[in-house]
């Protein structure tokens, strides 16, 4: 066999040199390590608020939201810009209106959820419908429902939350901050008695609320207390009952026909001009956070306790 001159292998090695260069400055960057990390990292198990047990990727990136007030809290907690998605009544803050929407949170569209491409639903047993968490799961897509029957619980809730998302910090803050206020409020209520009011959800035919609700527990840390006791969770009582028991106040949330309509519409029906609360212009309206689980509750609690017990905040108004 023929050896190549020297100088023609010198010229060899001097390409094939170059075209080395060549290739690794035109070679497509590598991703960053954290990116490599990520996606290197094993998949959390975790248990939701209903008991369901679940896989979710170490890093929520992408969420769908398929309940207001779980909607409100993503963005309490500053992971707004990773809502991909939400129902047609997530309104709070105005910018979740914004967001692609899925449907309506009784039942939303599977299909859109899916096409998403989300890494994590949320859901609240406060409006969403549990088959629509089994099929998803059944889908292969994460659902994390979160199950508040307390204020307290709220709370826990919404650190829960930020702990699975990635923001523990600000879920913690979040807690603590909301906590405060509520501690300052029943200090200024001090050992007032509660006032006894019908919180009504519907007034044709009359609609409240049970005792083992979020709500109920709102109006206690508001200085109310329902005059309806019942287990089940949206009671329909009776005008009859309703007339026997004689609250002192009725309230209405601002999103049931109106509110103001409401109001007028109650006051012009002759059977409940028998109730002393209609009567003496003890009808009033509360937000419609008091319908919802989220941070937003907490100024609906506080607006109505100064309703409720205006005295408790007259030091406050000369402030």
């Amino acid at each position: 066999m023929k050896t190549m001159p020297p100088i023609r292998a010198l010229f060899a090695a001097a390409i094939l040199l170059a075209l080395f260069a060549l290739v690794t400055r035109t070679a497509p960057a590598r991703a960053p390590a954290q990116a490599e990390t990520t996606a290197s990292a094993p998949a959390r198990t975790i248990t939701d608020e209903t008991g369901r047990r679940m896989s979710i990727p170490a890093t929520v990136r992408r969420i769908v939201s398929l309940a207001p007030d779980v909607t409100e809290t993503v963005y309490a907690l500053g992971a707004g810009d990773r809502l991909v998605g939400d129902t047609n009544y997530c309104d709070t803050p105005p910018e979740a209106k914004l967001k692609p929407h899925v449907g309506n949170p009784q039942s939303p569209s599977l299909e859109a959820v899916i096409a998403l491409h989300p890494d994590l639903v949320l859901a609240s047993t406060s409006i969403n419908a549990a088959e629509t968490a089994d099929s998803l799961l059944k889908l292969g897509v994460p659902v994390y429902t979160s199950d508040p029957h307390t204020i307290l619980g709220m709370l826990d809730s919404a650190a829960r939350l930020g702990d699975l998302i990635g923001a523990k910090a600000q879920g913690e803050a979040l807690k603590q901050n909301l906590r405060a206020r509520l501690d300052v409020l029943q200090v200024r209520l001090g050992d007032r008695p509660l006032a006894h009011v019908l919180f009504l959800v519907w007034f044709a035919p009359p609609q409240s609320i049970g005792s083992n609700t979020f709500i109920a527990d709102a109006l206690r840390f508001a200085g109310a207390e329902s005059v309806i006791v019942s287990d089940e969770n949206w009671p329909k009582p009776s005008f009859e009952e309703i007339l026997r028991v004689q609250p002192d106040y009725i309230i209405l949330t601002t999103d049931h026909e109106g509110g103001a309509t409401d109001i007028a519409d109650l006051r012009s029906r002759k059977d409940w001009q028998s109730l002393e609360a209609v009567r003496l212009g003890r009808v009033i309206t509360v937000s419609d956070s008091f319908d919802r689980p989220s941070p937003g509750l907490i100024d609906a609690i506080e607006q109505l306790a100064r309703q409720l017990h205006p005295e408790a905040f007259v030091a406050e108004a000369h402030q």
